[in-house]
């Protein structure tokens, strides 16, 4: 069993809260189901970047960055809010560089990346395709790019982060548009992991109950920020109080699959730069 960069985490805390102006991961313990799938997305990457320079686009902290550092020539991490912390966190490895920059554009030279990755981040980005033509530019020619997303299909409430979450047929219309050559499959789990969703929306569902104007979808983003924050941590620790056993999950509890993938929790995207001749 594989379990990745929970051990520091937190006891249960149900009022810790986010008073972030941006989406990041909370590493508290009522929240280690939603770690460990983000994990398995660098767990995933790993057999692309052996001996490969990788650029990973929105590294926040650096907890991903440094899992890839471990069999990459060089990784950068590019981050605009949090860098400094991966800078306290990871400036001493020697593979591993930071640096500080909005996206797109990508703060890289043309053709400089055998891999770029991209997790959890595209879904925050304004011009999603200026993003994949950035990400094409900075590969070098047979270079490889991996991309999660949540799928739109499985979202229950609007999250105030996200500017658009894709579809299945949004994400393939979009990346035909700038990569020749690419596969794309769903992140699923396992009875525990379903469980847990489950349970997450049906929590979800009955917040939402009491909005009958449906002002969650109405009212501007930055509106939302505070009570979207105090509500996802209120849902978290009753899903604690549901799961207790969910504190020990791990990345194997998910897994990637071709099929269905309309039902899968988020969208992966592993394209390909052809070689240019």
């Amino acid at each position: 069993m594989l379990s990745i960069g929970i051990s520091g985490l937190r006891k249960v805390d149900f009022i810790h809260l986010s008073v972030f102006h941006h989406e990041r991961l909370d590493f508290s313990l009522s929240n280690t189901v939603n770690i460990q799938r983000c994990m398995f997305a660098y767990q995933f990457a790993k057999k692309f970047v052996a001996n490969k320079s990788v650029a990973d686009i929105g590294c926040a902290a650096g907890y991903g960055t440094s899992l890839l550092a471990s069999d990459a020539e060089s990784v950068t991490g590019i981050d605009f809010s949090t860098i400094a912390n991966a800078r306290d966190n990871y400036g001493h490895h020697p593979k591993m560089a930071f640096a500080t920059s909005k996206v797109p554009p990508i703060c890289l030279p043309e053709s400089s990346m055998d891999v770029v990755v991209c997790f959890q981040l595209i879904e925050h980005i304004e011009d999603q395709v200026e993003l994949l033509k950035q990400v094409y530019k900075v590969l070098k020619p047979g270079g490889t790019f991996i991309c999660t997303t949540p799928n739109a299909a499985k979202s229950i409430a609007r999250n105030p982060f996200h500017t658009h979450e894709y579809s299945l047929e949004e994400m393939n219309s979009d990346a035909q548009k700038v990569f020749d050559s690419f596969t794309l499959m769903g992140l699923k789990g396992n009875h525990k992991i379903k469980k847990y969703y489950e349970d997450n929306s049906n929590l979800v569902s009955s917040i939402l109950y009491w909005d009958f104007l449906k002002l969650h979808k109405l009212l501007p983003a930055n509106w939302l920020v505070k009570p979207y924050n105090l509500l996802s941590s209120l849902v978290r620790y009753q899903l604690l109080l549901l799961n207790e056993e969910s504190t020990q999950t791990n990345i194997n509890d998910f897994y990637l699959s071709t099929d269905d993938i309309d039902n899968s929790l988020d969208i992966y995207l592993i394209a390909q730069k052809i070689n240019v001749l």
